[in-house]
Protein backbone atom coordinates (compact mmCIF):
# COMPACT_ATOMS: atom_id res chain seq x y z
CA UNK A 1 0.00 0.00 0.00
CA UNK A 2 1.35 3.42 -0.93
CA UNK A 3 0.51 6.59 0.95
CA UNK A 4 0.44 7.51 4.60
CA UNK A 5 -1.27 5.53 7.31
CA UNK A 6 -2.75 7.98 9.81
CA UNK A 7 -4.19 7.71 13.30
CA UNK A 8 -6.95 10.06 14.47
CA UNK A 9 -8.40 10.24 17.99
CA UNK A 10 -11.47 12.39 18.59
CA UNK A 11 -13.08 12.23 15.15
CA UNK A 12 -16.56 12.99 16.53
CA UNK A 13 -15.68 16.46 17.83
CA UNK A 14 -15.87 19.82 16.11
CA UNK A 15 -12.25 19.87 14.91
CA UNK A 16 -11.91 16.08 14.81
CA UNK A 17 -14.74 15.81 12.28
CA UNK A 18 -12.96 18.29 10.02
CA UNK A 19 -9.66 16.46 10.43
CA UNK A 20 -11.35 13.23 9.41
CA UNK A 21 -12.91 14.78 6.32
CA UNK A 22 -9.63 16.37 5.25
CA UNK A 23 -7.61 13.21 5.78
CA UNK A 24 -10.08 11.01 3.89
CA UNK A 25 -10.02 13.46 0.99
CA UNK A 26 -6.21 13.66 0.96
CA UNK A 27 -4.70 11.61 -1.89
CA UNK A 28 -1.46 11.31 0.14
CA UNK A 29 -3.35 9.32 2.81
CA UNK A 30 -3.96 5.62 2.16
CA UNK A 31 -5.60 4.65 5.46
CA UNK A 32 -7.09 6.35 8.50
CA UNK A 33 -7.49 4.53 11.81
CA UNK A 34 -9.95 6.42 14.02
CA UNK A 35 -10.03 5.82 17.78
CA UNK A 36 -13.16 6.58 19.78
CA UNK A 37 -15.41 5.43 22.59
CA UNK A 38 -18.07 4.56 20.02
CA UNK A 39 -18.04 3.51 16.38
CA UNK A 40 -18.20 6.24 13.78
CA UNK A 41 -21.26 6.54 11.58
CA UNK A 42 -18.98 7.41 8.67
CA UNK A 43 -18.07 4.78 6.08
CA UNK A 44 -15.17 5.17 3.67
CA UNK A 45 -12.78 2.75 1.93
CA UNK A 46 -9.82 4.36 3.72
CA UNK A 47 -11.40 4.38 7.18
CA UNK A 48 -11.18 1.83 9.99
CA UNK A 49 -13.03 2.73 13.19
CA UNK A 50 -11.71 1.33 16.48
CA UNK A 51 -13.84 1.41 19.63
CA UNK A 52 -11.40 1.75 22.52
CA UNK A 53 -11.00 2.49 26.20
CA UNK A 54 -8.52 5.36 26.31
CA UNK A 55 -7.42 4.25 29.77
CA UNK A 56 -6.33 0.89 28.35
CA UNK A 57 -5.45 1.29 24.69
CA UNK A 58 -4.76 -1.84 22.63
CA UNK A 59 -1.73 -2.23 20.37
CA UNK A 60 -2.18 -0.05 17.31
CA UNK A 61 -1.39 -0.77 13.65
CA UNK A 62 1.77 0.75 12.21
CA UNK A 63 1.23 4.41 11.41
CA UNK A 64 3.14 7.34 9.95
CA UNK A 65 1.46 10.28 11.64
CA UNK A 66 -1.20 10.92 14.25
CA UNK A 67 -3.72 13.60 15.17
CA UNK A 68 -5.42 14.00 18.54
CA UNK A 69 -8.55 16.14 18.89
CA UNK A 70 -9.84 14.77 22.18
CA UNK A 71 -11.46 17.20 24.58
CA UNK A 72 -14.42 17.82 26.84
CA UNK A 73 -15.68 20.40 29.31
CA UNK A 74 -15.95 20.17 33.08
CA UNK A 75 -19.73 20.48 32.73
CA UNK A 76 -19.92 17.50 30.40
CA UNK A 77 -17.24 15.49 32.21
CA UNK A 78 -18.88 16.08 35.58
CA UNK A 79 -15.79 16.89 37.63
CA UNK A 80 -12.26 18.23 37.38
CA UNK A 81 -10.89 14.70 37.75
CA UNK A 82 -13.03 13.43 34.88
CA UNK A 83 -11.97 16.39 32.76
CA UNK A 84 -8.28 15.62 33.40
CA UNK A 85 -8.90 11.98 32.46
CA UNK A 86 -9.83 13.10 28.95
CA UNK A 87 -7.89 16.28 28.22
CA UNK A 88 -4.66 15.18 29.90
CA UNK A 89 -4.55 11.42 30.45
CA UNK A 90 -6.30 10.23 27.28
CA UNK A 91 -4.44 12.65 25.02
CA UNK A 92 -1.09 11.64 26.50
CA UNK A 93 -1.98 7.94 26.24
CA UNK A 94 -2.82 8.28 22.54
CA UNK A 95 0.40 10.19 21.88
CA UNK A 96 2.43 7.49 23.62
CA UNK A 97 0.61 4.71 21.76
CA UNK A 98 1.10 6.51 18.44
CA UNK A 99 4.81 6.78 19.09
CA UNK A 100 4.98 3.06 19.88
CA UNK A 101 3.17 2.37 16.60
CA UNK A 102 5.84 4.21 14.63
CA UNK A 103 4.43 7.73 14.30
CA UNK A 104 7.13 10.35 13.79
CA UNK A 105 4.66 13.23 13.38
CA UNK A 106 1.98 14.22 15.89
CA UNK A 107 -0.61 16.99 15.68
CA UNK A 108 -2.64 17.90 18.76
CA UNK A 109 -5.55 20.27 19.22
CA UNK A 110 -4.81 22.14 22.44
CA UNK A 111 -6.30 25.49 23.48
CA UNK A 112 -5.52 29.18 23.62
CA UNK A 113 -3.90 30.01 26.95
CA UNK A 114 -2.44 26.55 27.58
CA UNK A 115 0.05 27.00 30.42
CA UNK A 116 1.06 24.44 33.09
CA UNK A 117 1.48 27.24 35.65
CA UNK A 118 -1.84 28.97 34.92
CA UNK A 119 -4.25 29.70 37.77
CA UNK A 120 -7.10 28.80 35.43
CA UNK A 121 -7.76 25.06 35.75
CA UNK A 122 -8.65 24.51 32.09
CA UNK A 123 -5.55 26.29 30.81
CA UNK A 124 -3.35 24.53 33.38
CA UNK A 125 -4.52 21.07 32.31
CA UNK A 126 -3.95 21.90 28.65
CA UNK A 127 -0.46 23.17 29.51
CA UNK A 128 0.32 20.04 31.51
CA UNK A 129 -0.81 17.94 28.55
CA UNK A 130 1.51 19.79 26.19
CA UNK A 131 4.36 19.38 28.67
CA UNK A 132 3.86 15.61 28.95
CA UNK A 133 3.55 15.15 25.19
CA UNK A 134 6.70 17.17 24.54
CA UNK A 135 8.57 14.92 26.97
CA UNK A 136 7.85 11.92 24.73
CA UNK A 137 10.32 13.28 22.20
CA UNK A 138 8.33 12.51 19.04
CA UNK A 139 10.27 13.81 16.02
CA UNK A 140 7.77 16.50 15.01
CA UNK A 141 4.93 17.65 17.25
CA UNK A 142 2.57 20.52 16.49
CA UNK A 143 0.17 21.94 19.07
CA UNK A 144 -2.72 23.98 17.67
CA UNK A 145 -4.08 26.56 20.12
CA UNK A 146 -7.30 27.89 18.60
CA UNK A 147 -9.44 30.66 19.96
CA UNK A 148 -13.23 30.26 20.18
CA UNK A 149 -14.25 27.59 17.68
CA UNK A 150 -16.97 28.12 15.09
CA UNK A 151 -18.79 25.18 13.54
CA UNK A 152 -21.99 23.18 13.41
CA UNK A 153 -22.32 22.02 17.02
CA UNK A 154 -25.99 21.10 16.63
CA UNK A 155 -25.19 18.26 14.23
CA UNK A 156 -22.80 16.84 16.84
CA UNK A 157 -25.55 16.92 19.49
CA UNK A 158 -23.35 19.05 21.70
CA UNK A 159 -24.94 20.97 24.61
CA UNK A 160 -26.53 24.31 23.77
CA UNK A 161 -24.27 27.18 24.80
CA UNK A 162 -26.26 30.44 24.63
CA UNK A 163 -23.39 32.54 26.03
CA UNK A 164 -21.02 31.08 23.48
CA UNK A 165 -23.38 31.89 20.61
CA UNK A 166 -23.65 35.47 21.85
CA UNK A 167 -19.86 35.71 22.08
CA UNK A 168 -19.45 34.35 18.55
CA UNK A 169 -21.87 36.97 17.21
CA UNK A 170 -20.01 39.72 19.04
CA UNK A 171 -16.65 38.47 17.80
CA UNK A 172 -17.88 38.38 14.20
CA UNK A 173 -19.02 41.97 14.46
CA UNK A 174 -15.69 43.04 15.96
CA UNK A 175 -13.53 40.87 13.71
CA UNK A 176 -11.98 43.73 11.70
CA UNK A 177 -10.52 45.30 14.85
CA UNK A 178 -9.78 42.12 16.81
CA UNK A 179 -6.19 40.81 16.98
CA UNK A 180 -5.80 37.65 14.86
CA UNK A 181 -5.04 35.41 17.84
CA UNK A 182 -8.31 36.41 19.55
CA UNK A 183 -10.70 36.07 16.61
CA UNK A 184 -13.17 33.19 16.52
CA UNK A 185 -11.93 30.54 14.14
CA UNK A 186 -13.65 27.96 11.95
CA UNK A 187 -13.03 24.37 13.01
CA UNK A 188 -12.10 23.50 9.42
CA UNK A 189 -9.38 26.16 9.43
CA UNK A 190 -7.85 24.57 12.52
CA UNK A 191 -7.91 21.11 10.95
CA UNK A 192 -6.48 22.08 7.57
CA UNK A 193 -3.77 24.32 9.07
CA UNK A 194 -2.74 21.63 11.56
CA UNK A 195 -2.34 19.02 8.82
CA UNK A 196 -0.39 21.44 6.65
CA UNK A 197 1.91 22.45 9.50
CA UNK A 198 2.61 18.88 10.54
CA UNK A 199 3.64 18.02 6.99
CA UNK A 200 5.91 21.05 6.51
CA UNK A 201 7.46 21.96 9.87
CA UNK A 202 11.00 20.94 10.74
CA UNK A 203 11.55 18.36 13.50
CA UNK A 204 10.87 19.65 17.00
CA UNK A 205 7.88 20.86 19.00
CA UNK A 206 5.88 23.75 17.55
CA UNK A 207 2.95 25.84 18.80
CA UNK A 208 0.49 27.37 16.35
CA UNK A 209 -1.48 30.24 17.87
CA UNK A 210 -4.95 30.95 16.55
CA UNK A 211 -3.81 33.72 14.24
CA UNK A 212 -1.46 31.32 12.45
CA UNK A 213 -4.33 28.85 12.04
CA UNK A 214 -6.67 31.35 10.38
CA UNK A 215 -7.13 30.84 6.66
CA UNK A 216 -9.16 33.97 5.85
Amino acid sequence: MTGKTVLLAGATGLVGRELLAALLADPAVAAVHALGRRALDVQHPKLTSHVVDFAALPSLPRIDEAYVALGTTIKVAGSQAAFRAVDLDAVTAVARAAQSAGATKLGIVSAMGADPSSRVFYNRVKGEMEQKVRALGIDTTVFARPSLLEGDRASLQQPRRPAERWLQAAMRALRPVTPANLRAIAARDVAVSLIEALRTRAPGAHVLLSGALQRR
